[in-house]
């Protein structure tokens, strides 16, 4: 159940193993590309695995669940204005799958999710199909752990954690998951597995705030971030990570708040690191609008709107956040936005008239202002002499 950057790569590599998938997505477009043996996103190998499940038949995909022994929900679990989780993809899930169960199946939830989604999808089956109450249908987390550009390599190498509700489902998973991972499986029960998910991206972005902040702290002294940072990690014990614009992506930006709504007076420190890299797009803003001062009508190349190198998954991108709040702050500006892994603009930014996707060398030669927000290869081979004579702002440290 859902056939974005999680859903398919786990039912071509599924279907890699010998099991016959039937993918389900709501967009028609996914669903006719699947069907068709292609894959509607960037994602190195994947394209491979999908085509020959296909040729084989034993990938299908439509638009609507059909009866199965096992359903694996993948779907969004977003969050809103006020940071509180939207279950309602997984749940809407849930009730579409319950119409179609008769007893014994086993339903598994991947989506990141806050501690007790597990149950509360139990619930909505229950609720559904109150006639199974005692047919067997059972119920387990399996989070995703995968980084997006090496998904299928870290798939059947990465360790995984299954969780159930009981232990037959937990024991049932771990089986199911056996037939391609090659890493260790360890158990657990549902609200420990979901938790510990949540606790792995915290982990991370507590990590990049420090970074971000001290990126910050150093530009205030005068200090290049990229040099401290590097002298520190010669200490054997320190590991600090790099500074960026923000976070993005649908794990490291989110999830943290999951942990802050279960437990708001005790997760001071990872609250605290949610506003830290929340906030340091809006610093960015800053040092864009300074490097355009005395410009009177500036043309900026904003480089990268993916929330991380060579992949187009712009997903809570703070790259994509900063392009546009400049763009709808600075009118009279011209805005050269630079993502060599897309064909075109996202809605949010094909809106505004004073935004274009341009390629790297014409956004490179006609620009006032050069933007670093995604170190994306093609950027990286860029010498500094194309862009010595620009006001650079640079948030990824290609050119210090």
């Amino acid at each position: 159940m859902g056939l974005g950057y999680i859903g398919l790569p786990t039912a071509a590599i599924f279907a890699e193993n010998g099991k016959h998938v039937h993918g389900v997505d709501l967009s028609p477009k996914i669903v006719a590309a699947v069907s068709s043996g292609r894959v509607p996103f960037v994602e190195p190998d994947l394209g491979d695995y999908v085509a020959r499940a296909v040729a084989n038949g034993t990938l299908t995909a439509s638009t609507e669940p059909v009866p199965a022994d096992t359903y694996i929900i993948a779907v969004p679990t977003p969050f809103h204005d006020d940071h509180s989780a939207d279950q309602s993809y997984i749940e809407a899930a849930a009730r579409a799958v319950a119409k179609h169960l008769t007893g014994n199946e086993l339903l598994i939830l991947e989506s990141t999710s806050p501690p007790g989604t597990t149950q509360r999808m139990a619930d909505v089956v229950a609720e559904e199909r109150p006639d199974l109450a005692d047919a067997g249908v059972r119920f387990a987390h399996c989070p995703e752990r995968v980084l997006p550009g090496k998904i299928m390599i870290e798939l059947v190498n990465n360790d995984r954690i299954v969780g159930g509700i009981t232990p037959e489902a937990s024991e049932e998973t771990r089986e199911l998951y056996r037939t391609f991972c090659k890493g260790e499986i360890l158990v657990t029960n549902a609200i420990t597995a979901e938790l510990a998910k949540l606790a792995e991206n915290s982990f991370r972005d507590v990590n990049i705030a420090f970074a971000n902040e001290l990126s910050i702290i150093s530009d205030r002294l005068g200090i290049d971030v990229w040099e401290l940072i590097e002298l520190a990690n010669h200490h054997p014990r320190v590991n600090i990570l790099q500074p960026g614009p923000g976070v993005g992506g649908h794990c490291i930006a989110v999830d943290p708040w999951f942990i802050v709504a279960a437990a708001p007076q005790q997760a001071r420190l990872i609250r605290t690191a949610r506003e830290v890299n929340d906030s340091k797009p809006h610093y960015l803003m800053e040092r864009i609008r300074a490097a355009s001062q005395g410009i009177g009508t500036p043309t900026v190349a904003m480089l990268g709107l993916a929330f991380k190198p060579n992949i187009d998954d712009l997903r809570e991108s703070p790259a994509l956040q900063i392009v546009r709040e400049y763009a709808e702050s600075n009118p009279s500006s011209r805005i050269l936005a630079v993502e060599p892994h897309v064909s075109e603009l996202p809605t949010t930014l094909a809106e505004l008239s004073n935004v274009r996707l341009t390629p790297v060398d014409e956004a490179l030669e006609a620009a006032d202002v050069v933007v670093v927000l995604v170190d994306h290869d093609v950027f990286r081979a860029v010498p500094f002499d194309r862009v010595a004579d620009k006001a650079i702002v640079d948030s990824k440290g290609l050119w210090r």
